[in-house]
């Protein structure tokens, strides 16, 4: 199972959990590979080019899989021809959290603060074209604000300078941000999903907040090789179904913010549309943005 990133992160931390159970399932090891660089895409396009045989799959971020054709002109994959769903294996809401530093408590509070000062906020987010810049692109444009945009190098340096007050705001996946939500060090003000978290019900939706229809929720979930054997991903699939089940997996998932498919979003082909949708979804949104990354 190659993971598109480096150890440590959330997607890595939920494909160990996983593979360990869906090993005890099939039988035989599923081996963890991570194959980090270019946001998750020289990963990915090692699986899309390996034999179409079942030993071969990946654990495809949002961000990878349905950001990268409109981010990238030169990208050696299409998300939606060269791979076949398996199945989604986990969620996690995105979360707006601002600098202790900032005044009021309310995210309607700070969005008026917001409009005021925008040229003297800093927004910080995990690197151009993440999760991180996206949604908080899509709280800007809906806001109507133009503020200072400070990328770095993934979630921890960005949220270092969120404690700190170099920044004032910033949006990522719930399951970066717990820790720091815990510890006080950071107001959440609104989590950017249609429900509430499991791990923070006292945080209101972007809709409950006053702005509906500012929502991302990034997914996880298993990809195999185009022209992988139905037969191979129906077993793949049905591994997964029961390790996501397993007791011991809902409460690892619990602890980091994330959430398992419903019963309606298990099969292969809930992920096909599911994925295709916010291909289309955010393509618009970053091609509106004029968003590249070379």
């Amino acid at each position: 199972m190659v993971v598109p990133f480096a150890p440590g992160g959330p997607t890595d931390i939920v494909a160990r959990i996983v593979a360990e159970r869906m090993s005890q399932t099939l039988g035989q090891q599923v081996v963890i590979e991570n194959v980090a660089g270019a946001a998750g895409t020289t990963g990915a396009t090692r699986v899309a080019r390996a034999a179409p045989d079942g030993y071969t799959i990946l654990m495809g971020p949002m961000s990878t899989m349905s950001f990268s054709p409109a981010l990238y002109p030169r990208l050696g994959f299409d998300p939606l021809t060269d791979f076949e769903p398996v199945g989604i294996v986990a969620s996690a809401p995105i979360m707006l959290v601002a600098s202790n530093r900032s005044p009021g408590t309310t995210l309607q509070d700070f969005s008026a603060h917001l409009k005021a000062n925008a040229q003297s906020v800093n927004n910080g987010n995990a690197g151009i074209g993440s999760t991180s810049h996206l949604a908080c692109v899509l709280y800007n444009n809906r806001v109507g604000v133009t503020p200072t945009l400070v990328p770095y190098r993934g979630t921890g340096p960005a949220l270092q300078d969120l404690v700190a007050g170099q920044i004032g705001y910033l949006c990522d996946q719930v399951t970066s941000l717990m820790g720091q939500i815990q510890a006080g060090a950071v107001k959440p003000l609104a989590v950017l999903a249609p429900t509430r978290s499991a791990v923070l019900p006292n945080v209101p939706t972007s809709a409950e907040a006053g702005l509906p229809g500012v929502e991302m929720v990034v997914w996880n979930s298993v990809f195999a090789p185009k022209a992988t054997p139905a037969e191979i991903v129906n077993a793949l699939n049905a591994a997964i179904q029961k390790a996501i089940d397993d007791p011991g997996a809902r409460q690892s998932f619990l602890q980091l913010g994330a959430e398992p498919p419903t019963a309606a979003q298990r099969s292969p082909a809930a992920l096909r549309a599911t994925h295709a949708a916010d291909v289309a979804k955010w393509g618009q949104i970053i091609r509106d943005a004029n968003i590249k990354v070379e």
